[in-house]
């Protein structure tokens, strides 16, 4: 399991009166064995709460474990994750072959059989200099280095940038699978929901160095949901309200009116099915709407967050 209680970071620039808060007292809980998503703008924390978890970065203060271990200058703790970042480095000159064995230096559990049948499923050449490889294919060669470390924990920083839907599927896949066969806790951040929305099994939103909301994704997307609804005599929201429906946001025109709820879907369609409606409809909401409709209830004006 991944703790995070009351995690800050600050950054100093030259020219900057007051200090960069990165993070500003970031706490969470990441169970073993999910598929935890990041979600934020530019500048809202994800790298560096990566880095942090990495060792990368030290905390000014808080704390960072992984399995109850410090991870700051912890070999032990380090040998169980394996980081993807945004920005890969590999050795100048060098190939998947040399780079696989650089990684197996550092890393106890590297499998080579794994590595090859990954190079093979990616069809890559190993013995090709990397700086010939486009912005994807580096990306896919980060991601099978990676996990022929066999690790416990695997963090990634804009998993998908670069690739095509082939390419992020697959990705996908491979990532599903450790999941499921190894038990491999996994973290992947992203600027789009869409992206995240049928990879994850937890999702958490940064905003200015903390986490302004986190849920498990099904119990997010089945709680939710828009209700659209006709009836001959006059009504109001009140109406819905007084049967006990949780009204998250309410538009009428005329006879027709549309609004989000929060609650058990088929209670819902009861109580309202009881007033005698000319028409109701039910109907989803992709996770971006929860989002909004979520954050709006907390005050938050989540399309500015991600603008």
């Amino acid at each position: 399991m991944i703790k995070a209680n009351k995690v800050t970071k600050s950054f100093f620039s030259a020219g900057m009166k007051e200090p960069y808060i990165a993070l500003n007292e970031l706490s969470c809980e990441i169970p073993s064995g999910c598929i935890y998503g990041l979600v934020g703008s530019n500048g809202a924390g994800k790298s560096t709460f990566l880095r942090l978890l990495t060792g990368v970065y030290k905390a000014d203060s808080g704390e960072m474990t992984i399995d109850g271990l410090s991870v700051w200058e912890n070999p032990e703790a380090k040998d169980k994750i394996v980081y993807v970042p945004d920005e890969l480095y590999f050795l100048p000159q060098s190939t998947m072959k040399k780079m696989a064995h650089y990684y197996k230096a550092i890393y106890q559990k590297f499998n080579w059989e794994r590595y090859y049948n990954l190079t093979e499923t990616f069809d890559l050449d190993e013995d090709a200099n990397l700086n010939t490889f486009s912005k994807g294919m580096k990306r896919q060669a980060a991601t099978i280095l990676a996990l022929s470390t066999m690790p416990d924990y695997l963090f990634f920083d804009e998993t998908f940038d670069g690739l095509d839907p082939v390419m992020r599927n697959l990705v996908k896949k491979v990532i599903y699978n450790d999941v499921l066969e190894r038990g491999t806790t996994t973290i992947i951040t992203s600027h789009s929901l869409r992206e995240l929305e049928d990879t994850c099994d937890q999702l958490a939103l940064l905003h200015k160095g903390g986490i302004v909301f986190e849920s498990d994704i099904q119990n997010l997307k089945t709680s939710l949901f828009k209700v659209q609804t006709a009836f001959s005599t006059p009504f109001s929201q009140t109406m819905f309200e007084n049967v006990g429906i949780e009204i998250l946001s309410y538009t009428q025109t005329g006879s027709v009116c549309s609004f989000i709820v929060r609650g058990e879907k088929q209670a819902v369609e009861a109580k309202i099915r009881c007033m005698n409606p000319l028409l109701l409809d039910i109907l989803p909401l992709n996770l971006e709407e929860v989002f909004i409709y979520e954050m709006e209830a907390l005050g938050y004006a989540f399309k500015d967050i991600l603008m």
